[in-house]
């Protein structure tokens, strides 16, 4: 039976970063035993890594204080799983297929082929296939989810290509293994990752819509009959609403605050002449409403482009990000579609065994975690060795071996004589010893 392992995962967004350690049980259950994160404004643009020197030092700090904690120590961090996202993050359709014997049972060494076959699709130059994500199979004329098993003659299939700009995957690389020095024991498509951890299968069978709201893109999964039908990342999310209330003659930080304090997505009923700080909060609410509406109208537009309607997603649109806690973001999506609006939250098998951890702070990066030590076994932390001390808790030191000192001068002369006298009187030991014999 599989030992328990820990595990630790990194989530790197353009607002913060956050990692997370885990213990992974051998039934499946996750618990988080620990979690740190620093807010990365600079370092990270739309998903992307563009300062790799302050986004090593953020990680190491983070690192340094997870090592730290009770719960981890003297655990040292050894490896990371990471979390992919980004503005260019989408996806591409293709179909692929082998031709097969007569009556060939399909095996994992036939689908795994077929993947292979998807992931070297020919693609624009300037994207990188990250994953393919199959959609359904076919072997012989028969559709299915679960191809393992069935036999025909051929195999076919249609995949969704994940794909992005290779800086994405690059900066990540160069930062976490070239810079921090820790090795990646994998890197997870994060929205794929929260799809699969927060989606009931009764969602996605009857489709749905998984919307991951971040401070500067906005991503959209959704799902029919079971899989994933359209990838798109919008380069939409909180921190436009936060831009916009700097026209009011505010700075970053003071609009950041006075949007989640006193901001709302829908209208307020009731007009008011408060100011903040010399600003109107009438302003504030029509900046807030305008951009809000904006966003949410964008991501309600996916359904179109995948080529549904609303009555093809019963299971409704799932929230999260950050972006999502703004007040009346839930409800303003609810009053623009047809749909039923809820937050995501993490499953009964991640356990929180930090009280002050904020489930809603790590769904993302816990996905990212569950996933990567679901398809990887190995360990993430590591137990130094102690020394080996004597019992007494004193290091003993071995005797140097002596050395006969050779008399010198006058003194030689002398145990020379000394020497020949006792040779004399004990040398005919051997004889004496036969005569008592």
């Amino acid at each position: 039976m599989a030992e328990d392992r820990y595990v630790a995962a990194i989530e790197i967004s353009s607002s913060k970063i956050v990692a997370v350690v885990g213990k992974m049980h051998a039934g499946g259950q996750l618990d988080i035993i620990a979690s740190e994160q620093e807010k990365g404004v600079e370092s990270v643009r739309y998903g992307v890594i563009r300062n790799l020197e302050e986004a090593s030092n953020r990680i190491l700090r983070i690192l340094n204080k997870l090592e730290r904690k009770p719960a981890v120590a003297p655990r040292k961090i050894t490896g990371l799983f990471v979390g992919l996202s980004g503005l260019s993050l989408h996806s591409i359709q293709t179909r692929v297929s082998i031709n097969l014997p007569d009556d060939t049972e399909i095996t994992d060494e036939i689908i795994q082929r077929l993947q292979k076959q998807a992931s070297h699709t020919a693609i624009d130059s300037s994207l990188e296939t990250i994953d393919a994500v199959p959609r359904i199979f076919t072997v012989g004329r028969t559709e299915t989810i679960t191809p393992k098993g069935v036999v025909g003659n051929n195999i076919s299939a249609n995949y969704d290509l994940i794909v992005c700009r290779p800086e994405i995957k690059n900066n990540l690389i160069r930062t976490v293994e070239d810079k921090v020095k820790i090795p990646i024991k994998g890197i997870v498509v994060t929205a794929l990752a929260a799809g699969q951890l927060i989606l009931s299968a009764e969602e996605k069978r009857l489709g749905c819509m998984l919307v991951d709201m971040g401070a500067e893109t906005t991503t959209v999964s959704i799902y029919k009959n079971g899989h994933l039908v359209y990838f798109a990342t919008l380069p939409l999310g909180g921190r436009n609403i936060t831009r916009d209330l700097t026209t009011l003659n505010l700075l970053e930080e003071r609009a950041e605050e006075t949007k989640i304090s006193n901001g709302s997505a829908i209208p307020r009923e009731t007009k008011t002449n408060l100011n903040y700080n010399g600003v109107r909060d009438a302003d504030v609410s029509n900046h807030i409403v305008a951009r809000s509406e904006e966003i949410v109208v964008n991501v309600l537009k996916q359904i179109q482009y995948a080529e549904l309607k609303d009555s093809d997603l019963p299971g409704g649109i799932i929230v999260i990000g950050g972006a999502s806690k703004l007040n009346g973001m839930l409800d303003l999506i609810t009053n623009k579609s047809s749909l039923n609006v809820r937050r995501g939250v993490l499953p009964q098998y991640i356990r929180l065994e930090d009280t002050k951890i904020n489930s809603a702070d790590i769904i993302e990066v816990a996905s990212v975690l569950y996933a990567g030590a679901s398809e990887n076994q190995d360990e993430c932390l590591e137990r130094p060795e102690l020394e080996k001390v004597p019992i007494t808790g004193v290091q003993e030191e071995e005797p140097e071996p002596e050395i006969p000192v050779k008399p010198t001068g006058g003194g030689f002369k002398w145990w020379e004589k000394f020497k020949d006298k006792l040779s004399g009187t004990f040398g005919n030991t051997e004889d004496d010893s036969d005569e008592l014999n």
